[in-house]
């Protein structure tokens, strides 16, 4: 009787449907690189399964504007490029909101040639720059408004080095782990190459972003998206990240093995994931103090209007929580 009361049980068991899972969907701001490693990492080693998601990564590119399909309702989540897009969905009152920032640093650089008179940053604004159209209207006004580059050295970068490299005399905006990689790769040189971040640009960068609807009806998914992904970043830059590089190059099949490895090695070195006020509150986090730190010189330099209420564009809700903090090595 007992036998038979046990095989019942084990048949109504089997016969239970599993837990479904959440179905997510993932938009990220560009083709798949090393700098999504993190949300790849997630998705091929189980985390966010762990955590009740079903995640499908949406893999940005030029005609595809992640954000505009986020604010569609077309996905859940949209990787943000910088704190910049905040601030401008806040002005077109455009409800998405940051819930996390990835990098605590934006990668964004400077190249110049080694040995021609520019290679202190002090230097560069006697120099031809070349900068492309979102740079000209962000970056570039704070660095007019900072360190005294002029306009007339400005001249368009269409994402191709050939004018850097013919010019010698020249600077070109890039991100530290992409741009210095090709220039090696096609100059045979190393070029200098100077953080933005080292000189006060602090915004942040890679940021998840969501719409507020879905902050209000659906929190709880926001939170363990928000985890998993955290997890997925400290798995990807202290772990084995083979199946999710394996993963990056079957959705961008120009990637290469050594720009993943040139990218996630600057990765480290500078701390663009984990570094600052991610050593204490984890991966992820964002304060109040930098976002007013980076608002005030924006709208110093003209980029904003001072009397915009930045504070609307993101949430503290679901992070420094010290997520993942156990897996740092």
């Amino acid at each position: 009787m007992l036998v038979r009361l046990v095989i019942a049980f084990l048949t109504l068991f089997a016969a239970l449907p599993a837990l479904a899972l959440d179905k997510v969907t993932f938009a990220t701001n560009w083709r798949a690189q090393a700098e999504h490693g993190g949300f790849y990492q997630a998705v091929v080693d189980g985390t966010y399964a762990r955590y009740g998601l079903d995640v499908t990564i949406q893999q940005g590119g030029p005609q595809i504007n992640a954000r505009l399909l986020l604010a569609a309702g077309r996905v859940d989540f949209a990787m943000g490029a910088n704190t910049i897009q905040m601030f401008e969905s806040v002005q077109q009152n455009v409800p998405i909101v940051t819930v996390a920032s990835m990098f605590q640093i934006e990668p964004a650089i400077f190249m110049s040639h080694p040995g021609e008179g520019l290679d202190r940053f002090e230097d560069l604004p006697k120099a031809t720059v070349f900068i492309a159209s979102d740079f000209r209207a962000s970056v570039w006004q704070w660095l007019k408004q900072a360190y005294g580059f002029r306009d007339e050295k400005a001249k368009p970068y269409g994402f191709n080095a050939a004018p850097f490299l013919a010019d010698k005399k020249s600077v070109q905006e890039g991100i530290l782990t992409s741009e210095p990689y090709a220039i090696e790769q096609k100059g045979g040189f190393k070029p200098n190459v100077f953080l933005l971040a080292d000189y006060g640009y602090d915004s942040y960068s890679t940021t998840i972003e969501t719409r507020a609807e879905t902050i209000e009806k659906k929190p709880d998914l926001v939170q363990r998206f928000v985890d998993a992904s955290i997890i997925g970043w400290h798995n990807y830059v202290y772990g084995d990240n083979a199946a999710a590089n394996a993963a990056i190059k079957r959705d961008n099949p120009e990637m290469t093995d050594g720009q993943i490895a040139f990218s996630l090695a600057k990765m480290k070195e500078r701390g663009i994931v984990d570094s600052g006020d991610a050593q204490t509150l984890g991966v992820g986090v964002m304060t109040d103090a930098r976002m007013k730190s980076f608002f005030d010189k924006m709208a110093k330099a003209g980029v904003v209007p001072a009397g915009l209420d930045f504070r609307k564009g993101y949430t503290l809700q679901f992070i420094g929580k010290k997520v993942g903090m156990e897996l740092r090595r």
